[in-house]
Parts: structure tokens; C-alpha cells; sequence
């Protein structure tokens, strides 16, 4: 019996042993959802502009399709709007994304209850502690009369006496209805007579008979008298102005009054270009010129020679003109006169 004790104890231990093992903690590497989200990098970069010789913000305002006030605000320049060679200009709006945060958790606490009253005391609700006193009547009980009683009572005089005071009547009460002034006739006002659509504003003669016609706040008048060979194409980069025929050498007009803000030859495509603005909203644009007559800053008036017509990024001699309005191309057969 004794060897057989022996052998069961070690087996009993070892099942003691084993049950009195806890599993192993278990532990979660995985992202919280609490955890907030670093944002990610943009896959590109807004793009930039190196300056070079020549340039002027409105002319790389120009050329990237952008309205120059846009160009000057996201890089810091006020007017005049002077650039550097080798500065550098981001062409689009600077990010403005904020870095995303965790929302807070917010825990409600359950609302503590009152205090319950100990057993025996008196609760009080709404009513003061000390009792009111109790005062004896002011007047004895009158027993009740009827309405008429009462107006009749109220009627008779009062007898005059040494000791009481006459008894004045009540003034007048004027109701509602008296003390309001009669209501004024209400007058319909006759339906508004309809009104024609403004008419289009009138083409007028310049002095030397050439039409003009004002739109936009800018009277404008064709840059050139010869016919126009190639027309604008909405979307179209190689179509963004109409090309007007004509020789060497003929005069190129300005089509507004304005202030020339670039003359010179470093946009691609537009060969001898001058570029004169007439307004905070309207640029117009010349290109394609034999010889530049103005330079920048110059003010020039409608209708005064700029430059001579020329083939220069062409293949023919003819004027490339566009008008930009806050910087997009538009056609600008909407805002010349016609003939």
C-alpha cells in the first residue's frame, strides 16, 4: 500500500502544477482605433517657375494661364510686381490641409442622486419654515349678494355726513375699439410695367472713322485691318487668340487705351510679343511682330502703332491676337466691333 502511495504523489504534484498555471497574457499589436492617422504625403508637388532674363510676372502669368493678381498674392510680391532672375514662383495656391487630430473622448458621469431624508424628519417642499401668523380678520364676513344688489347699492348716493368722504365716480374707460384710429384705405400699387433687356452697347467712330465698341469697361477697336485667317478655339492652346492676315511691315495697332507690362520676345510660340494691360480684369497680346515699337511701362492709347506685323514663330506674316480676361482666354471676336 505504502509503495503504491509513492508512485501516486509525484503524478498528483505534477497535475496540481499544471492546473495551477495561468494562460499566458495575450497582447494586441494592432493600431488602435484611437489612434489618429498621419496623413500621407502628396504624390506631387505644386509645380514652380524659375525666372530668367526678361521675364515679368505678367507675362509668366500669361503664359501659364493665370490672372497675375493670383501669381503675385501666392508668392508675396505687391505691385509693381518686380521679379528676380533666378527667383523662384509656385504656380498654384499654397496648401492650406490642416494635420488631422484625434477627436477627444468625452466620458459622462451619472448625476449624483439627492440625498435621501433620514427616517422620521420632516420634508419640506416649497414652503417656509417658520408658520405665517395667523391674523384675525380686517372685515367681518358680508354674506353674498347678488350682481344686481350690488349695482344697485352702488347706484344710490351716499349719505353726507361729517365723518365720510364723498364718494367719487370711477372716470370713463374708453374700450379698445374707441381708442383706435380708423384703419387707412389699403391701396394696391399697380403691377410694375415690364422693363426691356439693356441694350447692347452702341459702336461709336473713332476719330479716324474706325469703329469701337465698349465692353468689359474697356472700349476696344481692331489691332489690324487685315482679315482674320485662323479663329479662336475654346480649350485649344495653339488656338487661344485669332491670326489676322497681312504684309510685312503692316502697323500693328493698340486695341485700348493701356499700359504695355511686356515687349519682348521669351514666351515660346508668340515670337516679338507686347502684351498691354487695360484694366485689372482685361489683358490683350500681340505676337508674331517684326519689330516692338514700345517697351514696358509705356502708355498707349487706342488705335496708336505698337508694332509692325511680322513672321517671327510663324510661318506667315499675319498678327496673333488674344484678349485674357482674369487671366483665361476668351474669343475676342465677342469683344470687338464688327465689320
Amino acid at each position: 500500500m505504502s509503495r503504491f502511495l509513492r508512485t501516486l504523489m509525484p503524478l498528483a504534484l505534477v497535475i496540481a502544477g499544471c492546473a495551477s498555471e495561468q494562460p499566458a497574457p495575450v497582447v494586441d499589436y494592432s493600431m488602435s482605433s484611437n489612434t489618429p492617422a498621419t496623413p500621407t504625403a502628396t504624390a506631387s508637388e505644386s509645380a514652380n517657375y524659375r525666372v530668367v532674363r526678361g521675364d515679368t510676372l505678367y507675362a509668366i502669368a500669361f503664359k501659364h494661364g493665370l490672372d497675375y493678381r493670383d501669381l503675385a498674392a501666392w508668392n508675396g510680391i505687391a505691385a509693381p510686381y518686380t521679379i528676380f532672375s533666378g527667383q523662384e514662383l509656385r504656380l498654384s495656391a499654397p496648401a492650406t490641409t490642416a494635420p488631422m487630430q484625434a477627436a477627444p473622448v468625452i466620458t459622462a458621469k451619472p448625476a449624483t442622486p439627492p440625498p435621501e431624508p433620514a427616517p422620521g424628519s420632516a420634508v419640506t417642499i416649497g414652503i417656509s419654515e417658520q408658520p405665517a401668523a395667523v391674523s384675525a380678520p380686517a372685515f367681518e364676513d358680508v354674506p353674498a349678494q347678488t350682481p344686481t344688489a350690488v349695482v344697485a347699492e352702488a347706484a344710490k348716493p351716499a349719505k353726507a355726513n361729517s365723518t365720510t368722504a364723498p364718494i367719487v365716480a370711477p372716470p370713463p374707460v374708453t374700450t379698445i375699439a374707441e381708442a383706435q384710429p380708423p384703419k387707412p384705405a389699403v391701396q394696391i400699387p399697380a403691377p410694375p410695367k415690364p422693363t426691356s433687356p439693356p441694350p447692347k452697347p452702341p459702336e461709336t467712330a473713332h476719330a479716324d472713322n474706325t469703329p469701337e465698341l465698349s465692353s468689359g469697361g474697356v472700349t476696344w477697336r481692331w489691332p489690324s485691318d487685315g482679315k482674320v485667317i485662323a479663329a479662336y478655339v475654346s480649350g485649344e492652346p495653339t488656338r487661344q487668340g485669332i491670326d489676322i492676315g497681312g504684309k510685312l511691315g503692316d502697323p500693328v495697332h493698340a486695341a485700348a487705351d493701356g499700359e504695355v507690362v511686356y515687349s519682348g520676345n521669351g514666351l515660346i510660340g508668340y515670337g516679338e510679343l507686347i502684351i498691354v494691360k487695360h484694366n485689372a480684369s482685361f489683358l490683350s497680346a500681340y505676337g508674331h511682330n517684326r519689330a516692338r515699337l514700345v517697351k514696358e511701362g509705356d502708355r498707349v492709347k487706342a488705335g496708336q502703332a505698337i508694332a509692325e506685323m511680322g513672321s517671327s514663330a510663324s510661318s506667315r506674316d499675319e498678327l496673333h491676337f488674344e484678349i485674357r480676361k482674369n487671366g483665361k482666354p476668351v474669343n475676342p471676336l465677342e469683344f470687338l466691333p464688327a465689320r
